[in-house]
């Protein structure tokens, strides 16, 4: 059914504390190697490392540390690409973050897939000494010097926070010229930064009301993306770019948003509507609140929409 459109799972590692054996070593392997063996392309995780109780109450989530559990991940299967959705790199020093990539990359074999976002929680960027109102500028800053710190040679740059003058990282990503990077976000600026830094863009799917607590514009329709992708298309003619831009998005139907159950038919639908308008990779949640039953998710989204 999908065999132009990759599809990454998300590992249910964001269900802390309500499931907390969602987000074991024994689970983690197991959903991996079952998603590898039932055609997944690539499994994700997510990037809160300190949030605060109110977004919790809100309706927010915890997730494991994005590096230890892919490389978890990475080390129970053999093929499966490792994805972060989304790290947000302006929590952490640019050259930590190139050098943890780097080695996730290469001890996997070059199966990783960065997804970074600027991040919108401005009580986590308090919490772990992060400033909140440039982090669209310090996002760029550090996309430029992790893509430099990869190619594995002496670098001088100084930038918010930090001075390299004679550095070199290694190892350096067994992929090369550089895994793929794909931006997050719905905003003009999360586009541009698509455009002129990455490889790819996952807008995601919102309501306009939660555009202010997300700190990006709602997209609440096949209409909506398509004036989005109709931006990043204008944006590429401006500044030349030639290389086809990846878009990643999430369904309505497996967004987790409501962890139900979801109607494969009207799936079938929407996912035609995403190909129509140029999307080449699906992230996707699905249900469950036991390995058992989030096994048995995967493997009914596999029959139905997979295979």
């Amino acid at each position: 059914m999908l065999a132009a459109m990759l599809i990454s799972l998300g590992l249910p590692t964001d269900r802390l504390p309500a499931c907390p054996e969602l987000a074991t070593a024994d689970v983690i392997a197991k959903v991996s190697q079952r998603a590898e063996s039932a055609g997944y392309d690539a499994v994700f995780v997510t990037d809160h490392p300190f949030p605060s109780a109110k977004w919790l109450n809100r309706g927010g989530h915890h997730s494991l540390d994005p590096f230890v559990a892919l490389s978890f991940a990475a080390a129970a299967t053999t093929r499966i690409r490792l994805q972060t959705n989304l790290l947000i790199v302006a929590y952490r020093n640019p050259f930590v973050a190139a050098h943890g990539l780097a080695t996730l990359d290469s001890l996997s074999g070059g199966r990783l897939i960065v997804g970074v976002g600027a991040g919108y929680l401005e009580s986590e960027f308090a919490a772990v000494g992060a400033s909140f109102d440039d982090r669209g500028a310090r996002t760029d800053e550090a996309l430029l010097a992790i893509t430099a710190a990869w190619r594995g040679e002496p670098m001088a740059m100084t930038g918010n926070g930090f001075v390299a003058t004679d550095n070199v990282l290694a190892p350096v990503p067994a992929q090369q010229p550089r895994p793929p990077i794909l931006i997050g976000g719905n905003s003009t600026a999360a586009i541009r930064r698509a455009v002129t830094l990455a490889d790819g863009w996952v807008p995601m799917p919102s309501p306009a009301s939660a555009s202010r607590m997300l700190s990006t514009p709602g997209i609440e329709s096949l209409a909506d993306l398509a004036r989005r992708i109709a931006i990043a298309e204008r944006i590429a003619t401006e500044v030349g770019r030639t290389n086809p831009l990846q878009i990643w998005f999430t369904p309505w139907g497996v967004s987790g948003f409501d962890r139900s159950t979801w109607d494969p038919g009207a799936l079938r639908d929407e996912l035609a509507g995403l190909d129509e308008l140029g999307v080449s990779g699906i992230t996707i949640t699905l249900p469950g609140t036991t390995p058992d039953e989030y096994i048995a998710a995967l493997d009914t989204f596999a029959e139905h929409i997979i295979m």
